[in-house]
């Protein structure tokens, strides 16, 4: 059998009977999307913009709480003098220098622990904690990407004001848009994750590809441009071992979203569970997953332990990724 191939012009088969012709085309008159995902376009945040395709980058942790699941907030650390006012920044800062050194591409810093049964912290409490944090490695670091990881709008509008370029949204698929409207009005993208309150599904996957579909949605009709915008599948958020380790086998089947990717995986409790370890022996726990979301083609990592999760996306990259040194 002759192979048969279409014509380029027309988009129909070459000699085609007349069901063939009476289709010229198989474009949208209308000039409209095609609607399949494609590479994201390049997103400006803050001082770097990324581009999105090329490698795996790598997001630096910095907790200023006291109550931290990984055991690495600062201000668990004993301070420096009678009142501590000074040391969880000047902490923070020596922690964000040697992050950068290690090969961080952005820090994102929180003030509120998002672990099963956190203490609830006041916006004013929230503010005092990261705000002086953000200032300072601001001032230190200015070349760096910073990022705030908070739910609320007050907290959020405060980092901005002291640095920080990008809002980091753990609950970015709940139906108030406070902080899509927040960072549509102050110009920042916006990092959406997947949450729920209770661990249950009847489709994993296509139910939460529709909730960070839906949150995208809000954020756009909020004001946010859709190249802002950024999907993080919420691995450990709303969901059990199990689903988390479904997540992580079907991590490229979050792309058809079109959006970049976040995964945060580090020595969360799922990786212990698996290994039966606590959460400061979970680093080559973190490495495997790392390891399978730059070979997903995932954007960013969210990581406590920079240095070894930037040498396992690096190699992972340079094999799965082309044009990577």
């Amino acid at each position: 059998m002759t192979e048969q191939r279409l014509d380029p012009e027309r988009g129909v088969l070459p000699g085609a009977g007349p069901g063939g012709s009476a289709t010229p085309s198989f474009t949208d008159p209308t000039g409209g999307s095609s609607g399949l995902a494609a590479r994201p376009a390049p997103t400006r945040i803050g001082p770097r913009t990324f581009r999105w395709g090329e490698r795996t980058h790598i997001v630096g942790i910095l907790n200023i709480t006291p109550d931290s699941f990984s055991g690495d907030g600062l201000l668990e650390a004993p301070a420096a003098d009678s009142t501590g006012s000074a040391a969880p920044a000047d902490r923070a800062v020596a922690q964000a220098r040697a992050m950068v050194a290690e090969g961080a591409d952005l820090l994102d810093v929180g003030g509120e622990s998002t672990r099963p049964g956190h203490a609830e912290v006041s916006v004013a409490e929230e503010i005092a904690r990261v705000v002086p944090v953000l200032r300072a490695i601001r001032a230190d670091l200015p070349d760096v990407p910073l990022s705030i990881d908070t739910t609320k709008p007050a907290v959020a509008a405060a980092a901005i004001d002291a640095g920080a370029d990008l809002v980091n949204d753990v609950w970015g698929v709940a139906p108030d848009d406070a902080l899509a409207r927040l960072a549509a009005e102050r110009g920042v993208p916006l990092i959406l994750t997947h949450n729920r309150a209770e661990a249950r599904y009847t489709n994993l996957l296509a139910e939460v590809i529709a909730d960070l579909w839906r949150a995208i949605e809000r954020a756009v009709a909020a004001g946010c441009p859709l190249e802002t915008l950024i999907v993080d599948p919420g691995f450990g958020f709303g969901k059990a071992p199990d689903h988390n380790l479904e997540l992580l086998r079907r991590l490229s089947e979050l792309h058809v979203l079109g959006r970049p990717i976040m995964l945060g995986t580090s020595r969360k409790s799922t990786l212990g569970r698996v290994l039966d370890l606590p959460a400061g022996e979970r680093l080559e726990a973190t490495l495997a997953t790392t390891t399978l979301a730059a070979a997903a083609g995932i954007d960013l990592v969210r990581v406590h332990d920079v240095q070894a999760n930037v040498r396992a996306a690096r190699l992972t990259d340079a094999i799965v990724r082309a044009g990577v040194p």
